[in-house]
């Protein structure tokens, strides 16, 4: 079965964030297109077998069925819905961060 991948509006602003970080802060725009689309492909990707990434194991984002995809330095948040078939990515987040903080702001 094929699922609908869906970005929230959050994980959107992160993905340009991190494109915007690269490209304008680090000043290296080439290594940011690539960087976004290697994030960008492996999400789109979610649309079969979206399970095949581990569920994050914390409390209370393991029991909304909260997974994990790593991608190089980033992790990608996302819920999969089996009864509609549907992945919502939620955040895309520099894995250096404080992840628990950062995912308390949306629950």
């Amino acid at each position: 079965m094929t699922y609908e991948v869906n970005l929230a509006g959050q994980a959107r602003a992160d993905i340009k964030i991190i494109y915007d970080y690269i490209a304008n802060t680090l000043m290296e725009p080439v290594i940011a297109k690539k960087q976004y689309t290697r994030i960008e492909k492996l999400i789109l990707s979610l649309d079969r077998m979206p399970e095949r990434y581990r569920r994050y194991k914390i409390e209370p984002w393991q029991n909304r069925n909260l997974h994990v995809m790593p991608v190089d330095n980033y992790l990608v948040f996302y819920i999969v819905d089996n009864k509609n078939y549907v992945v919502t990515v939620i955040r895309i987040l520099y894995g250096a961060r404080n992840i628990d903080n950062e995912l308390n702001s949306i629950f």
